[in-house]
């Protein structure tokens, strides 16, 4: 391998080392991004209707005969 060969492979794991990584920033950003639009879907749900906000008739007992 000559010295122009071995120069040119360099440069071209060079340059391919550079689309890596931004690559790499693109996809951790569409990830970010992603993590986001989660917390807020997340944060938008109601809340669980608990035993303690139902009426006093509703939920205390099940009826096991059909």
């Amino acid at each position: 391998m000559s010295i122009s060969t071995s120069s040119g492979v360099s440069a071209a794991l060079g340059q391919a080392s550079a689309q890596d990584q931004r690559s790499i920033l693109v996809l951790k950003k569409a990830l970010d991004s992603q993590a986001q639009t989660a917390a807020a879907l997340i944060q938008a749900l109601p809340q669980p209707v608990t035993i303690d906000n139902l009426p006093p008739h509703v939920g205390r007992s099940v009826n096991t005969t059909a």
